[in-house]
């Protein structure tokens, strides 16, 4: 007597197949979510390790300033922080300005002679955004505001500070008396960072 072999229905067959396409669509949503976890903390990181780059440099500058009787050693007009600094072989003038929501620093070269520091200033006043020495550091900032730390208190950078006396040969009668401490403010990416930073006397 011979034995009849038995295949699969139709029916077992679709199941079988609507099966494993379910399991095979949970299997990609699985994947799909790691690579897009994966994704969104790299880019996390990134940012991070920028700004943590961008935040080093801000202070490399504020402790190297030069408080010069020529020009305004740190000021800020509201859009662009504005300091002397010294750097190897001389001087240096660097603007770091809010333009379109993106965060750039600009650095002039480095000079000795007082005529070329208050050149390297005018120029940091009328800076466009294409310069070849500017240096795109953040996109998506929304707000820079920096304070000043003066007699115990913090108070807007913009506002009027102590003077110093007048020093002979300047070419300015008085000028501003650096402040103990600054405090950047960014706004960006629906956060806000706050860096405090005592200043060298």
């Amino acid at each position: 007597m011979k034995t009849r072999r038995r295949g699969f229905t139709l029916v077992e067959v679709m199941v079988a197949l609507l099966i494993m396409a379910v399991l095979a669509t949970m299997a990609w949503q699985g994947v799909d979510g790691i690579v897009r976890a994966r994704d969104i903390s790299q880019a996390q990181m990134e940012r991070t390790t920028r700004v943590n780059t961008v935040m080093a440099q801000w202070e490399q500058d504020l402790q190297s300033i030069y408080d010069s009787p020529v020009v305004p050693a740190l000021s800020f007009d509201g859009a662009t922080v504005r300091l002397a600094r010294v750097a190897p072989g001389g001087v240096q003038m660097v603007a770091w300005s809010l333009q379109g929501g993106q965060w750039r620093r600009w650095t002039g070269p480095v000079v000795t002679r007082a005529a070329e520091l208050l050149e390297s200033w005018m120029r940091s006043r009328q800076l466009l955004g294409d310069e070849p020495e500017q240096l795109l550091l953040l996109e998506g900032v929304t707000e820079v505001q920096l304070y000043f730390y003066r007699g115990n208190g913090w108070s807007n950078a913009q506002s009027s500070g102590d003077v110093t006396p007048a020093t002979a040969g300047a070419s300015t009668q008085q000028r501003e008396m650096l402040p103990e401490g600054a405090r950047l403010a960014l706004a960006f990416g629906g956060q806000r960072l706050v860096r405090d930073l005592l200043l060298s006397p």
